[in-house]
């Protein structure tokens, strides 16, 4: 299913998600790699087979071999992280803090890919699972690295649409 049926896929009463996805995606101004890389990212962290199904092979088509693995890498150490990190920020007992994570994450530092694609890659992981500690960890380190606001919010942006599209998505197959 190419963005298009993707489009055509959702229910009237989504329309602005309609327009939101054809916009994020279609008028992107992130270069390729960030953009398709933040794509197929959040659609994996969509947990939605039909929107991976869907943008995964105009993903595939858009990225280089290591790129459109280390965009499915984000997503993968990022499910692990970004559960690890919200519970110890969540949880009331600072200790846990000072605990030793123990925890591979070689991924990112050593992505296969420019640092700053798998940040924002990452950081828009982050932004579905609704991990405030690397939320912020990510976004500075992007900053430090000279990307702007405004293409940090464009990744979240992608994420917030990707991830409402299967919802949508998904709760319709399921009334279905």
């Amino acid at each position: 299913m190419a963005l298009d049926e993707l489009k055509s896929a959702l229910p009237d009463y989504a329309k602005d998600l309609k327009l939101n996805l054809g916009s994020v995606i279609g008028n992107s101004e992130l270069p390729k790699q960030q953009l398709w890389g933040t794509v197929l990212a959040c659609a994996i962290a969509s947990r939605s087979g039909i929107v991976l199904r869907a943008l995964e092979p105009e993903a595939k088509e858009n990225l280089s071999d290591e790129a459109y693995t280390a965009a499915k890498s984000a997503a993968a150490v990022m499910a692990m992280n970004n559960v690890f990190y919200r519970t110890r920020h969540l949880l009331s007992d600072p200790e846990y803090g000072t605990l030793r994570a123990g925890l591979r994450m070689n991924v990112i530092g050593n992505p296969g890919v420019e640092k700053t694609d798998f940040e924002l890659w990452s950081l828009a992981v982050s932004a579905i699972n609704g991990c405030g500690q690397c939320l912020d960890s990510h976004e500075q380190v992007l900053r430090k690295a000279g990307v702007d606001r405004e293409t940090i919010q464009e990744a979240f942006k992608i994420a917030a649409v990707v991830q409402a599209v299967a919802t949508t998505l998904d709760a319709e197959a399921q009334l279905a």
